[in-house]
């Protein structure tokens, strides 16, 4: 008979505020991936933004966490865990509520401010494809703009484009005014729980901390291949839509980017599994090498191939960036004591790499106009191809970290 009793994962006593906590996840999921499309949408709606304007979209999401991590983490320290979450919760509610303001004035930077205020909050709380099913069928799909050619849309009336506007603007609001309803009654439940209670040992001071980190070279690169990893990602998975689009053109096609792009997190998940799986075996540093290496080599294929071929290139490249975040977190915190609590979150304030790159994708789709495929470099490649030369450098950067740090990571 086997003596030894089976300890439940979480106990009874918890169990429902595990539960809630898990939902936290979820929120960040949900924001991250319905905003992933609204750089395409916003276009769509207001033609006048060039592509460069549009990618702020990401740049003002992702700014958000590199703004507030290091006073959350700072917050945290000093107060508790659900007072974190509280007030995570409440600049997520207060974020999403703006989206119907800015849908009335019609001011694209309002919208700008309100995803910013969205990813303060998510800074306190730090996934699934559903906020991508919600973009698709929320928002994309009610989208009059989209119905539209350019030429068409540019020669309706001014009556009609404002119509068109109101109606569209509307549309991209409902879906993050709905969230923050049910983030308020999250944030009810929240206060009205009892959460268990951490021990604070915080053994060693901030300023302590920052010293220990800034001497540590094997973190700082992390902190660098991190910025780029995010960077390499948000890109592939916004700028898809732009890649379809101009396939579509190119080729008479009717491709849904949406679907596409919940392919490429289902590879994502799986690569995860299958690079978790292999890690019990093989140095993790060398795993992320050999992806940054898959990564890169998929990039180029987005980069020269055209058509569908170009497409599955882009995709794959989610099945090698799937172990990297937490792979490079974890190489980068390696062997650290109390100082690792200050380190993770300028981990977290990496993340400004999905705000910065993206904007830079967006300028050199702006190289010879709005359109995706108004240049073609070396004669062949469209603009919107060559586009992904970045994502490729950042996942260079990635694979390099991981080669670099073979030796550190031997046990992790």
């Amino acid at each position: 008979m086997n003596q030894f009793k089976k300890t439940p994962v979480v106990s009874k006593e918890f169990a429902f505020q595990f539960i809630i906590i898990t939902i936290l996840f979820a929120l960040w999921g949900i924001a991250n991936d319905l905003t992933t499309p609204m750089v395409s949408t916003f276009k769509k709606v207001m033609p006048e933004l060039s592509n460069t304007q549009a990618s702020l979209v990401q740049f003002a999401f992702y700014f958000g966490y590199f703004f507030m991590a290091l006073p959350a983490a700072l917050f945290i320290r000093k107060y508790s865990y659900k007072s974190g979450i509280i007030v995570g919760l409440l600049l997520y509610a207060t974020g999403a509520f703006l989206f119907y303001p800015a849908a009335h004035y019609q001011s694209y930077t309002f919208f700008l401010v309100s995803l910013w205020v969205i990813t303060c909050g998510l800074a306190f709380l730090e996934t699934t494809s559903t906020g991508l099913v919600m973009a698709q069928f929320l928002v994309i799909k009610e989208i009059k703009s989209d119905d539209y050619s350019q030429e068409a849309y540019k020669a309706l009336t001014s009556s009609e484009l404002a119509s068109i506007r109101e109606n569209d603007l509307d549309v991209i609001s409902i879906p993050y005014i709905g969230l923050g309803i049910f983030v308020l009654v999250i944030l009810i439940i929240i206060i009205l729980t009892k959460m268990p209670k951490t021990a604070q040992e915080d053994k060693m001071s901030v300023s302590e901390s920052f010293k220990k980190l800034f001497a540590n070279k094997n973190y700082k690169h992390g902190v660098i291949a991190q910025a780029f990893y995010v960077g390499a990602q948000i890109m592939c998975w916004t700028f898809i839509f732009q890649y379809v689009d101009n396939i579509n053109k190119t080729f008479g096609l009717e491709l849904t980017a949406t679907y596409y792009n919940i392919v490429a997190m289902i590879l994502f998940l799986l690569g995860r599994w299958i690079g978790t799986g292999l890690m019990k075996t093989i140095n993790p540093s060398k795993i992320l090498m050999v992806f940054g290496i898959g990564g890169v080599l998929c990039a180029a294929g987005a980069i020269v191939l055209q058509g569908m071929s170009g497409l599955i290139s882009l995709v794959c490249i989610s099945i090698f960036m799937s172990i990297m975040f937490p792979t490079i977190y974890g190489i980068a915190l390696k062997d650290m004591g109390d100082e690792a609590k200050i380190g993770s979150a300028g981990l977290v304030m990496a993340i400004v790499g999905g705000a910065l790159m993206p904007v830079m994708q967006g300028s050199i789709l702006d190289l010879g106009g709005s359109g995706f495929a108004d240049v073609k470099l070396f004669g062949f490649i469209p603009e919107v191809n060559f586009s992904f030369i970045l994502p490729l450098i950042c996942l260079a950067v990635v694979a390099y970290y991981g080669y670099s740090t073979l030796k550190v990571s031997k046990e992790i």
